[in-house]
């Protein structure tokens, strides 16, 4: 696991006193959730603040232990100001993500870091392919896995799951990633090209109205 980054550190202290407010606040909660109704009112600051809030404990745990495994490549690449515009850039690309396909639905709320978490796992898996998550599946594989399991959790919207804002987020890790360090078209351009298939799939499916 080796030594935790400090900008690893301060993210996750922020979303853990932040996240411990909105427990105990339901007021400060309803404020800065992502919301459908309230983002159309014009309260921006919701794209933002609701990923640094969490429904319990379990919720943030979750994404802070996630964050912690996979945080230290991401860095080591990219630096703290590369890691830092894929972390805010997934959040907020995912969230923009939710806001368009349920933007007619102005009860829709979301709270958590997920899609900022899966962009530094995408982002991750970029860099090591054959990474080792669950301790047997190679990470493209997961990422691959994972992205079109999100497509079918979008369409059939199972759970009380974010599914589009987990697959902003990925997207937004991809890109940014790959703006970020070019280099990887050369040395990794089969597994870019592999985990560019679901995010193609989406698209194909937005266009036919499939989603």
């Amino acid at each position: 696991m080796g030594k935790i980054d400090i900008v690893t550190i301060v993210i996750i202290a922020a979303n853990v006193l932040i996240s411990y407010k909105g427990f105990n606040d339901f007021s400060f909660f309803e404020k800065y959730k992502f919301n459908v109704g309230g983002l159309r009112r014009g309260e921006q600051i919701r794209m933002f603040s609701s990923g640094f809030l969490h429904v319990d404990m379990q919720h943030l745990l979750f994404n802070m232990v996630t964050l912690y495994f996979f945080s230290g490549l991401v860095i080591f690449r990219l630096g703290t100001v590369g890691f830092l515009t894929v972390y805010i850039g997934s959040l907020l690309i995912g969230n923009f993500l939710s806001y368009y396909f349920h933007k007619d639905e102005y009860d829709y709320s979301a709270v958590g870091a997920s899609g900022a978490v899966m962009g530094i796992i995408y982002s991750a898996i970029l860099f090591d392919p054959m990474m080792k998550i669950n301790f047997f599946i190679p990470g493209f594989a997961f990422g691959i896995g994972y992205l079109l399991y999100s497509i079918y959790g979008m369409k059939k919207r199972i759970g009380n799951i974010g599914h589009d804002a987990h697959f902003g987020g990925a997207v937004g890790g991809y890109i940014l990633t790959l703006i970020l360090a070019p280099y990887l078209f050369q040395t990794s351009l089969l597994f870019v090209a592999l985990l560019a298939i679901p995010i193609i799939i989406l698209f194909i499916m937005q266009r036919m109205g499939k989603i």
